[in-house]
């Protein structure tokens, strides 16, 4: 999913891009990309899942274990680990629908799984570690 499409900015091409928010998460990825995927490295390497998935969001939100908080770092976006199961759990991917992610789940050593909420909505999406 592209960015653009996380905002349905499509519908709004008169607005400028550097007004989106994910300007300034991609950013914040590039930055922390290494601390992150300790992070996810450690999830795996614990046994505790295969699918670790990070929750970027700037507002309070109470999913997975924060990391990264915006406001101690100077960011924008805190970013809290999680997994798979606890969002299956939670019911944030449904039952029925959770071999469909699996399979759609890219490499967790090359790419972090990002759930970004936005006051638009939420979507996952897929960002390469800075190497």
């Amino acid at each position: 999913m592209n960015p653009e499409e996380l905002l349905n900015e499509s519908n709004e091409r008169n607005k400028p891009a550097a007004d989106s928010p994910l300007i300034s998460l991609e950013r914040d990825l590039k930055y922390f990309s290494e601390s992150i995927k300790e992070v996810a490295e450690e999830i795996m390497n614990e046994g505790l899942s295969s699918y670790p998935i990070f929750v970027a969001h700037q507002h309070e939100l109470s999913l997975g274990e924060l990391i990264l908080d915006k406001n101690d770092l100077n960011s924008e976006w805190s970013i809290h680990a999680s997994t798979l199961e606890e969002f299956v759990e939670r019911d944030v991917i449904k039952p029925v629908l959770k071999e469909r992610f699996v399979k759609s789940f890219k490499d967790p050593y090359q790419y972090m799984c990002v759930f970004v909420v936005v006051p638009e909505g939420a979507n996952f999406v897929y960002f390469p570690y800075v190497k």
